[in-house]
């Protein structure tokens, strides 16, 4: 479970109180929504919105991949996947890995999940222990010449130059205030048509997954049929 330290309730809701003060006095908005539209099925009015925060180099975010994709796929147009980076500050190059998922998405909508599944599969190559003995210019370049073969070898200088471009560094910072506006504590973190699912910090598995949505399809499915006194 890869989740912050959760203090007493107390210090939680002074906490909450004190930060609540400090994001309305200090926080930007953004110029545009933020996260990754899976497939760029955007939310419709009658879709299921299923918000995931996921940190590219977590083992929980790993394995709750695969299941929350197979249920996509399901449920069609039903429901909308909206994934958002959330680095953990405990794990190094999560902030690095976030930001090279904004860097990619300025070339197309699926290059984040195309380099998002790279990092699943390869997330070892980027624990802590891993590069402890290098520069930090030296894992950059290493990320960036990781996320070129990912999505293209030809677009190395072009990823290795959004590292220096601050637009990619806010856009990861936004990524992660609006996880923590949402209460986001762990990874993985599930919200679904707003409300947040229980079990944060744990995969999800596809079989959980159905037994969420489907009373939710099936509620919206009898609500637009339209009673039958009405046609009387």
């Amino acid at each position: 479970m890869e989740q912050f330290y959760t203090p007493r309730p107390e210090f939680l809701v002074v906490g909450l109180l004190l930060f609540s003060v400090s994001v309305h006095a200090q926080i930007s908005i953004p110029s545009k929504q933020d996260g990754f539209w899976y497939k760029d099925r955007a939310a419709g009015i009658d879709s299921i919105l299923i918000e995931a925060f996921l940190d590219p180099v977590c083992p929980d975010s790993r394995d709750a991949w695969p299941p929350l994709k197979q249920a996509f796929e399901f449920y069609g147009s039903r429901v909308s996947l909206v994934v958002y980076p959330f680095a953990l500050p405990y794990h190094d190059n999560a902030f690095l890995c976030s930001r090279a998922l904004h860097i990619v998405n300025k070339f197309n909508s699926s290059s984040p999940y195309k380099l998002l599944e790279s990092f699943f599969g390869s997330q070892e190559e980027f624990y802590n222990q891993k590069t402890f003995n290098l520069s930090r210019a030296s894992v950059v370049a290493y990320v960036a010449k990781f996320a070129a073969n990912a999505v293209g070898n030809t677009l190395y200088d072009e990823i290795k130059a959004g590292f220096s471009d601050s637009t990619t560094d806010q856009a990861t910072r936004y990524s992660f205030k609006y996880g923590c506006l949402k209460g986001v504590y762990g990874t993985p973190f599930f919200f679904v048509n707003g409300y947040p699912l229980p079990d944060a910090g744990s995969a999800l598995s596809y079989k959980d997954w159905r037994g969420f949505i489907d009373p939710l399809v099936a509620e919206a499915e009898a609500s637009r049929v339209e009673p039958s006194h009405y046609l009387l």
